[in-house]
């Protein structure tokens, strides 16, 4: 099964949830569930805001390019995961398990990109209101997103030349549910060091400045809607912020609960469950968040046409059958 002669290995082996084998069909029947519901819960955001009139603003732009960012990072993981998962694990080829890193690795940049984007949309709205149509333009948005989405696909290529350039001559299990970073370099028998400081230093314009930016952008926003002298206008302020806060939060609570995790032994599992939290659980809970706490996005969807034909078809059935 494995291509192996005395320095060079072809394959590597995912043994997904070892420890859970029992549950494979159970695991396998909640993955797709959670998959496919993802996949049409962002389809949704897509649509309602390219079809509404009143979902035409800069932040609704951004959420449609959040949710391809979480489509592209659940549907890069999710199929092979499921494969994995309901075999007891699975084979994937050296090449394909780096592409698989390498486009994890894009769509969580986009991720942070947009989110710090978002961040500065919202602190114009709040902070600089008057001005806040002439800078945030088509064109700044246009460029924005493009920009987001050209430096996340450029970053990743620094880190996955090098991991192209390794060799693989030992052993070939990678005890996780998909190709990340660390696991990869853990059965590299080359030099890895060189990749280690290219990764830390690419965290910090990735990582460490988006999340600085963000934190320092939302207390600006606080200090602004505190000095609103009328409870319901503090209210407002804050709830034209609030689900992107709380995407924020999730999804850096995560990161951060997965960097300062140590690996190996019973750890290491729960660094899997912090994984799933965020490849598999983040692409899920951002649009809940925004449908559920946005009231323009309720609206939008209770204007929906296909919604309004199904829930007047119920109405017409529950009046002639009297239920």
């Amino acid at each position: 099964m494995f291509q192996e002669n005395q320095t060079t290995v072809t394959e590597f082996l995912l043994l997904g949830f070892p420890s859970l084998q029992t549950f494979n069909v159970a695991l396998f029947t909640l993955f797709l569930v959670i998959y496919i519901m993802t996949l049409a819960a962002n389809l949704l955001i897509i649509i309602l805001v390219s079809n509404s009139q009143s979902l035409k603003s800069p932040m609704y732009f951004f959420l449609c390019h959040l949710s391809l960012s979480d489509m592209l990072l659940t549907t890069n993981i999710a199929p092979n995961m499921l494969h994995v998962v309901l075999n007891g694990g699975g084979t994937i080829y050296v090449t394909g398990c780096i592409t698989q890193f390498y486009f994890h690795g894009v769509s969580a940049t986009v991720e942070t990109l947009l989110l710090t984007v978002m961040s500065f949309d919202r602190y114009l709205a709040i902070c600089n209101p008057l001005r806040y149509t002439a800078i945030m333009d088509i064109r700044l948005c246009l460029h924005l997103v493009t920009w987001t989405w050209l430096i996340a696909f450029l970053l990743m290529i620094f880190i996955v030349i090098p991991m192209c350039q390794l060799q693989f001559c030992g052993p070939h299990i990678i005890d996780h549910y998909f190709c990340d970073f660390y696991p990869i370099l853990e059965l590299s028998c080359s030099d890895i060091s060189i990749l280690k400081l290219e990764d830390f230093v690419l965290a910090i314009p990735v990582v460490l400045f988006p999340f600085v930016f963000i934190t320092s952008t939302y207390v600006s926003i606080s200090l602004t809607i505190l000095r609103i002298p009328s409870t319901t206008g503090r209210q407002k302020a804050f709830s034209t912020c609030s689900s992107h806060l709380a995407v924020v939060g999730t999804f850096y609570g995560t990161l951060i609960a997965i960097y300062i995790t140590p690996s190996g032994g019973q750890s290491f599992n729960v660094n899997k469950v912090l994984s799933l939290l965020y490849t598999v659980g983040t692409p899920l809970f951002n649009p809940i968040i925004y449908c559920l706490r946005n009231q323009e996005i309720k609206l939008a969807l209770r204007k929906c046409p296909y919604i309004r034909r199904s829930s007047s078809i119920k109405i017409k059935l529950n009046r002639e059958y009297n239920i």
